[in-house]
C-alpha cells in the first residue's frame, strides 16, 4: 500500500482526535466551573432559571430560586456561574452596563416621524382586527354559484311541495268522490 491510499484514513483519524480533544476540554472547563462554585453565587441552570447557590454537596446543589423557596439540582444542571454584577442586573431588570450603546425604540413612530396623535390613532385602528373574510373577485364567482344553487334548491323544494299538495288534493277528491257515489 502506498501512502497516498492511507492519507484519507490518516486525515480522518486526525480530525476525530481533534474533535474529541476539544469536546473533552469543554467538559473539563464546565466541570471546573461547577467545582469552583461557592455558596451565595448566582447561577443560571441549563433550563434558563436564575438562582442563588445555598449549599453545595458532592453531586447536588441546593438553590434558592425565590426568597424562601429552595430546590435541589444536580451539579450538571448548572449552565453558568454568573458574576455578582451580572446576576444582580438580571434579577433587578436594570439597564445594561454599557449605557453609551444605541437603543432601538419599541415602536416605529420615532423612526417614521409620525406625531404622537397620529400614532395613537393608527394604534387604535391597529388594535381592531377584522377577522372576516374580505370578498375578492375570485371569491365572488363561487358566492354567486352558491346563491344560484340555493335558489335552484328552493325552487325544487317549492315544486315538490306543489306536487305533494296536488297529490293530497287528488286523494281528498277521490275520497269525497267515493262517498258521493
Amino acid at each position: 500500500m502506498s501512502i497516498v491510499t492511507l492519507l484519507p484514513f490518516i486525515v480522518l483519524i486526525g480530525a476525530m482526535f481533534l474533535m474529541t480533544r476539544s469536546a473533552k476540554k469543554k467538559q473539563q472547563a464546565a466541570q471546573q466551573m461547577r467545582n469552583e462554585m461557592q455558596a451565595g453565587t448566582g447561577v443560571r441552570t441549563i433550563g434558563g432559571m436564575y438562582a442563588t447557590v445555598k449549599e453545595i454537596h458532592e453531586d447536588t446543589v441546593l438553590l434558592e430560586v425565590a426568597p424562601g423557596v429552595h430546590a435541589i439540582y444536580a451539579k450538571n444542571a448548572i449552565g453558568a456561574v454568573l458574576a455578582d454584577e451580572e446576576y444582580n442586573r438580571i434579577l433587578d431588570g436594570a439597564d445594561p452596563i454599557h449605557g453609551d450603546e444605541s437603543i432601538v425604540p419599541d415602536d416605529a413612530s420615532s423612526l417614521t416621524g409620525d406625531t404622537a396623535g397620529d400614532a395613537t390613532e393608527t394604534g387604535d385602528k391597529a388594535d381592531k382586527i377584522d377577522l372576516g373574510k374580505a370578498e375578492t373577485p375570485a371569491d365572488a364567482e363561487p358566492a354567486a354559484e352558491a346563491e344560484a344553487e340555493a335558489k335552484d334548491a328552493k325552487d325544487a323544494k317549492d315544486a315538490k311541495d306543489t306536487v305533494k299538495a296536488d297529490a293530497d288534493a287528488a286523494k281528498d277528491e277521490k275520497k269525497s268522490g267515493d262517498d258521493a257515489k
